[in-house]
């Protein structure tokens, strides 16, 4: 189970991490400027296993590895979201974060709610009911599983 935190369409990589924040020295001290022009206390609000909720288009913008690296430092569980754009997407399967589309959790969920999420078996509960989502295949799951791409690839395939 994880809290919702919810976003709207086209959340852009520059509202998730600002590029002036990309001068810091490591995530450590990026993260807490998480979300920091939509929602300022984001990073002091957040908590491990949180979940992002969004609409379409999330993570559109720049390629930049931060963006999806924040969320992960912040103990965020998963972003689901209508859609993402395609390098956010796979910046987050690299750097160990789940993705997952659900195009119907973002209109039957509200900030604050809790959720589960199931990535092996593709659904998505709320109070009210088990939505679909992506179920990943073997080997995307397979990188989230060993945290992301270097260390699967550093662990060898099992």
């Amino acid at each position: 189970m994880g809290r919702v935190f919810k976003f709207h369409n086209d959340v852009d990589t520059d509202q998730i991490i600002a590029s002036q924040y990309l001068l810091l020295p490591n995530i450590e001290e990026m993260k807490v400027y998480t979300f920091e022009s939509i929602d300022k206390d984001f990073a002091k609000k957040v908590k491990e296993g949180d979940i992002v909720v969004a609409g379409e288009n999330f993570g559109c913008g720049s390629s930049r590895e931060q963006a999806p690296s924040v969320l992960k430092a912040l103990g965020v569980k998963a972003v689901v979201a209508k859609s993402f754009a395609r390098i956010f997407y796979r910046n987050s399967i690299n750097i160990g974060l789940p993705v997952i589309i659900s195009k119907d959790l973002y209109d039957k969920v509200e900030d604050g709610a809790d959720i589960d999420i199931n990535l092996s078996e593709g659904w998505i509960k709320t109070e009210d009911e088990t939505l679909p989502c992506t179920k990943l295949p073997p080997y995307m799951q397979n990188i989230l599983d060993h945290g992301g791409l270097i260390n699967f690839l550093n662990e060898g395939e099992e």
